[in-house]
Parts: C-alpha cells; structure tokens; sequence
C-alpha cells in the first residue's frame, strides 16, 4: 500500500491484539464494547450482550474474549444438546454468538444459572440486545435484563476508511486516495461490506491485470448492487 494512503486515511486509529486474531481497530463505534471486553473478568455481574448490526465486529470480539478467557464458543442451536452435567463440573465461561431469532429458552436458562452460581460468565452477541428478543420464559427475561448490553454501531468514515485501508494491505493492494474516498459515501457501512468490497476488487483487479481505481470501485459497486 502506498505510505501515502496510510498517513492520510489510517485516522491514527489504535491497533488492539486479537490474541492470534485479525489486529481489531478501535473507535468511537466499538470503543465501550472494547471496554468491556477489557474489564473482564471484573464484570459487574455474571455476563454481558452485546448487539449491532451484521458485520458490526461481534464475532470478532467474542473470539478475543474467548481466547482471553478460554471460554467455549457455541451457538443458540448448541444449547439443547449442552452437557450440563460435564459444565457443572467444570463451569468455564461461555461465549453464545447469533443471537438473533429464537433461542432455545429453557437451556439457556439453565447456562445462566449455573454460571452465576458458579462464579462464571456468559458473553452473548445478537442483532438485537436481550430486552429485545421474543422471551417467553419470565425468569430467562428477567436474568437477561440485568446483564448490561453494550451497542457496537455501524462504522462511522474513520474507522472504514481505515478498515478499507487494512484490508487492501493485507492483500498487498496499492490503493489511490481517490479509491477510498469514491467507495465511503456509496457502500454498505459495515465490516462484512468492506470485506465483500475488497474481495471483489483484489478478483476484479488480477482477472483485468488492472490496478484497483475508481472505475474499478464503481464497477464493483454496481455489481453488488445487482447482486441479491
């Protein structure tokens, strides 16, 4: 990547070490959620939701924590054939992703209690925070509604100008300013979006022989738009 591009759209964003992960890039969207995942294991309380978008970082963040923790990471779908006879033994933290339908309810009932009673902790990630979800259980409701839920929000310029930035690199894409600053007012604001984006343009640009241009960008931007 050309300095150039680095010291104009980088915004002096911190680098956090994602314990063997991606470097994850800190910023006004995701700063209290970061805050959080480094105040563990001085939680308030048995556990913590998080909730953004798709593409937000969550996925993100719980695989930090759960290589901090040791935390095993599941899925709502995971918890009807959890074996809670092996986790009473051994009640390690829990990282629950995909949050964002239906959960099986009496397990996860169950998980909280037994973690709470235990001293452990439960991270969980969705679209939506807990107060939200479709709970019919009262006492699931009512445990869930105690645990702060913490927003990560869309991406504001800085951080996906430096996503963008980051992404690029990694694929040893020599990027124009001009690149950049074409693509933030006009893509889906999001992580998954910038992915897709330079997925595209790294594809685009080796089947074309063709550096990564504006013309480029717009093309790419057409195409997603076509896409379903």
């Amino acid at each position: 990547m050309a300095s150039g591009t680095a010291r104009q759209l980088a915004f002096d964003l911190p680098h956090r070490s994602a314990s063997g992960w991606d470097d994850f890039l800190v910023a006004t969207p995701n700063a209290a959620a970061v805050t959080w995942i480094d105040r563990w294991p001085d939680w308030p309380g048995p556990g913590l939701a998080l909730y953004g978008s798709q593409g937000s970082g969550k996925t993100h963040l719980l695989r930090v924590w759960q290589r901090r923790s040791g935390a095993r990471l599941l899925q709502p779908d995971d918890l009807a054939d959890l074996d809670f006879g092996a986790l009473l033994a051994s009640p390690g933290p829990i990282a629950l992703d995909d949050c964002d339908g239906q959960v099986p309810e009496a397990p996860l009932l169950h998980l909280y209690n037994l973690l709470a009673s235990a001293g452990s902790h439960l991270l969980i990630a969705g679209r939506e925070a807990p107060n939200r979800w479709p709970i019919t259980l009262p006492d699931l409701r009512s445990r869930l509604g105690t645990l702060p839920a913490i927003a990560i929000s869309a991406p504001d310029d800085a951080l996906l100008a430096s996503i963008l930035v980051k992404l690029f690199a990694d694929r040893q894409l020599r990027v124009d300013n001009a690149v950049i600053e074409y693509l933030l007012p006009r893509m889906e604001r999001s992580f998954a979006a910038a992915q897709r984006l330079v997925r595209r343009l790294d594809r685009s640009g080796l089947a074309l022989g063709r550096a990564v241009t504006v013309s480029l960008a717009r093309s790419a931007l057409e195409d997603e738009q076509r896409e379903p």
